[in-house]
């Protein structure tokens, strides 16, 4: 039997795609071009200044400026992955980066210009991917095998460049290079899925619920409003929270060698260790799924690593010191993971899961600057403290986001069985 009643929504079937290898390949390689150049910011800063002949402050503006177009370049074409044109914007996006990023690595006079024209297209390709990922099911599984795909090749080409040398050849040629391998794999990028799980949400329509044998009604889905609400305040923590997170990662060596006595080699050691316990993180990920959700998880990671995060600014032994570091960057790496898959979980067509990334970036890009300031106005422990208060405030928002794509997720799971 069936009983008319007003809903705000109705929940569809939930239409996304199974993962196969050739669509993940797709995104995920997109992502890693659109990323890359963050990832190499180190090495991009040193090639700049040999083939411009510039000194580390100009050169080092440059990439920022670079990293920058690539941030609010992702934020301006999302919409547009979320939609029908996001292969092209993907294409368009790394058809300018293998230009620009390419003429950098010829053209020793053109850098300036060349690594502005590729940042900006590497934007599109870091929105496209984050909006794919929201067409495949099991969205934590999915961040999980993206972020450990990311991390695996990243840790690769980090480890082969400098063995090649620093010359902008080298360089910004690898950046081309990754472009063009992803410019390749576009056609393979799933495309928008026909309805996202909340899409009757926009009609706003009167429409019969189905009432069971049991007499219980199948709960409404959300309203829009409340998801756009939803992903909005998503996307506005996780700017906030990259900037806690980075601020403490720029400032590390100097916060150890300062008051815990780090040398160099301790300070790599301590990166180095970061990273793999990251892919230790992201393997955890891929392999939990879904069965924890999302709200819980991210409530769990985001207190524990305002708590190290705190703990890093009073600690004085070296060792120590190394131990807190790389678990507090593991947990860091599965709540950004988490993040991904609760924006991906919000809406299949990518809405939120497109600018995630380039939110990122924006909330990033000048952490090395805030840092500083945050040291010279407050102390090590002071610094600490504040980064650590941020996260458990942002703890709240987050957590209730997690658990409203968790239920849009059962919701169209319910309709579709």
């Amino acid at each position: 039997m069936s009983a008319p009643t007003r809903a705000a929504a109705t929940p569809v079937a939930d239409v996304r795609l199974p993962l196969r290898l050739p669509t993940a390949s797709a995104t995920f390689v997109v992502g890693i071009a659109g990323y890359l150049g963050v990832n190499l910011s180190p090495y991009m800063i040193a090639a700049a200044q040999e083939g411009t002949g510039s000194d580390l402050e100009a050169a080092s503006w440059l990439v920022t400026g670079a990293l920058l177009l690539t941030a609010l370049t992702g934020l301006g074409v999302a919409r547009l992955c979320a939609g029908a044109r996001r292969r092209p914007v993907a294409r368009i996006g790394l058809a300018l980066a293998v230009v620009g990023f390419g003429v950098a690595a010829l053209v020793p006079a053109l850098i300036p210009a060349g690594l502005l024209v590729g940042g900006a297209g590497a934007g599109g390709a870091v929105a496209a991917s984050g909006a794919a990922l929201a067409a495949f099911r099991n969205p934590d599984r999915v961040a999980g095998l993206n972020g450990l795909a990311n991390r695996a090749l990243i840790t690769v080409i980090l480890a082969v460049v400098p063995l090649i040398g620093l010359a902008p050849l080298n360089v910004f040629g690898t950046l081309a290079l990754c472009s063009l391998v992803a410019l390749v794999l576009v056609a393979w990028l799933p495309a928008t899925p026909a309805a996202t799980v909340h899409a009757a949400a926009a009609v706003g329509e009167a429409v019969p619920i189905e009432v069971p044998p049991t007499g219980t009604v199948r709960a409404a889905a959300v309203p829009s409003r409340t998801v756009t609400v939803a992903g909005m305040v998503l996307l506005v923590v996780f700017a906030l929270w990259a900037v806690s997170e980075d601020s403490l990662w720029a400032m590390a060596g100097v916060m150890g060698a300062d008051q815990a006595a780090l040398t160099p080699e301790g300070l790599g050691i301590a990166l180095s260790g970061a990273t793999a316990g990251g892919l230790i993180g992201t393997i955890a990920l891929v392999a939990i799924g879904d069965r924890l959700g999302r709200g819980i998880p991210l409530l769990v990671l985001m207190i524990a690593g305002g708590v190290l995060k705190i703990a890093q600014g009073y600690i004085t032994d070296p060792t120590v010191f190394i131990v807190v570091f790389i678990v507090w960057n593991s947990i860091y790496a599965v709540a950004f993971m988490y993040f991904v898959a609760t924006a991906a979980a919000l809406d299949a067509d990518g809405r939120w899961s497109g600018p995630l990334l380039a939110v990122y970036l924006v909330g990033s890009a000048l952490t090395p600057v805030i840092g500083a300031q945050l040291v010279a106005l407050l102390g090590y422990a002071g610094f600490t403290l504040v980064l650590g208060i941020a996260s458990f405030v942002l703890a709240v928002p987050a957590t209730i986001v997690g658990l409203l794509s968790r239920r849009l997720e059962r919701a169209a799971r319910e309709v579709s069985a």
